[in-house]
């Protein structure tokens, strides 16, 4: 057994903090509450119901992760956050519509309790919403601070002794990086010049990271993807990860297009088109805001399959990827995708899929575990970009010069590696004589 790494304990209160408190939002906090009462499962979360295999197979030791590692505890959790509506997490719950009434009066009180601070919002990054509950000041190194009084008082209410902060807000329009994003001395001067591209979601990074707050950033937006933000995550010892939560279609993508290779069976063609009626699906309608969507969703596969090294297989497959705003669908999302497979001889197959899903269901164990993971990460001092979270992330971050990992399987064994590794433990790599040493 090596030496492992030093982990402060996870004692007080931990606060998760959401810019963001819409439908996923809504359904992450209800459904922590739900749990912690005993009254719902929190199924899809690894840190809740997984388990890790520690040793040699013939050892027979598979603790839970949240036994293995010192992980906070969900009577802990204490939630805030902002939105555009100031409704409570209550009445945003009921609007979402995405639980059952039974499910949200079980927690009515909890939930009434929980009301966003007035967000930060610039109408050009999301077209779709209006701001009924916003910051007013002109000023965006002012809107940093106000964003950073509101993590300080949240702390002190609640008698806090650490924050960690998960984007669920709405996906901004797509942006590409600009000089104000390369270094941390042009992204000051731009909050100082009302630079516009400091996006909203920046604005809560660079607050939630001067305050020594983690981020994970939820949507496809450019937010924490950019050297200045690396810097200024390096300068306070603050860990980052993201992007975009992998739910619905690109879960299913990065769990069958690496079978398809595994076997390296060619492909011609991936179509995919997605209906939703959520507030996210309202958002994507407008075609900005569904560029870096499409941006997010279209690079999965390329980094999965390496067209570059299977040309033969996969260097003429055409990729596209649609979503169509469909109000009476709700938060109950239908993903359906048609693949054109070709095997032995060239001979062709197809595959189809038709993923009757659910958004926020899917993405709300997403939200605790990279809660309590970037908390983890926290405590064992470890800051910047963290890879080995890449398996809940559609486009995950990757250093300079690297290509993303998005092959579901090999995201869930880097994962459980570090976890590994900061206890101590070996690592697994299926090598070796097992059965018999």
């Amino acid at each position: 057994m090596k030496q492992p790494k030093e982990i402060r304990p996870a004692e007080g209160k931990l606060g998760i903090l959401l810019p963001g408190m819409g439908a996923v939002g809504t359904t992450f906090i209800a459904g922590c509450l739900l749990a912690r009462k005993g009254l719902a499962a929190p199924v899809g979360s690894l840190t809740q119901m997984g388990t890790i295999r520690v040793g040699k197979r013939t050892d027979l030791k598979m603790p839970k992760v949240n036994e293995f590692l010192p992980l906070a505890g969900l009577n802990d959790l204490v939630f805030g956050g902002w939105d555009l509506f100031e409704d409570s997490a209550y009445t945003a719950a009921k609007t979402a519509a995405v639980l059952s009434d039974a499910h949200i009066e079980a927690v009515k009180d909890e939930l009434e309790a929980i009301r966003p601070m007035k967000a930060v919002f610039f109408p050009e990054y999301v077209r779709r919403l209006r701001g009924e509950h916003i910051k007013t000041n002109p000023s965006k190194a002012a809107l940093v601070e106000e964003v950073r009084e509101d993590i300080r008082r949240f702390k002190k209410e609640n008698g806090l002794s650490r924050c960690v902060a998960v984007w669920c807000g709405s996906t901004e329009s797509h942006r590409e990086p600009g000089p104000v994003h390369q270094s941390l001395k042009a992204l000051e001067a731009g909050l100082e010049a009302n630079d516009p591209l400091i996006s909203p979601s920046m604005i809560y990074a660079i607050a939630c990271i001067k305050e020594g707050v983690g981020f994970a950033n939820g949507a496809p937006n450019l937010t924490v993807d950019i050297p200045a933000i690396w810097e200024l995550a390096r300068e306070h010892g603050v860990p980052l990860s993201g992007k975009d939560f992998k739910t619905g279609q690109t879960l299913m993508k990065t769990i069958i297009a690496p079978g398809l290779r595994a076997r390296f069976l060619g492909i011609r063609g991936w179509f995919s088109t997605n209906i939703l009626g959520n507030r996210d699906g309202e958002v994507l309608d407008d075609p900005e805001n569904f560029k870096s969507k499409e941006v997010s969703k279209l690079g999965v596969l390329e980094t999965i399959l390496h067209p570059d090294k299977h040309p033969e297989l996969y260097g003429d497959m055409y990729h596209k990827v649609r979503i169509e705003y469909y109000p009476p669908r709700g938060d109950e999302k239908e993903g359906w995708d048609n693949i054109d497979i070709f095997g032995w001889l060239g001979y062709p197959m197809q595959m189809k899929i038709d993923f009757l899903c659910r958004d926020s269901i899917l993405a709300a164990p997403i939200v605790l575990d990279l809660a309590l993971f970037m908390d983890l990460a926290q405590r064992a001092g470890m800051s910047g970009m963290q890879e080995w979270l890449s398996f809940y992330f559609k486009s995950p971050m990757s250093a300079p010069g690297l290509y993303p990992e998005n092959d579901l399987f090999v995201q869930l064994m880097k994962l459980k590696n570090m976890l590994r590794w900061m206890k101590g433990e070996e690592l697994i790599t299926h090598l070796g004589h097992e059965y018999y040493d």
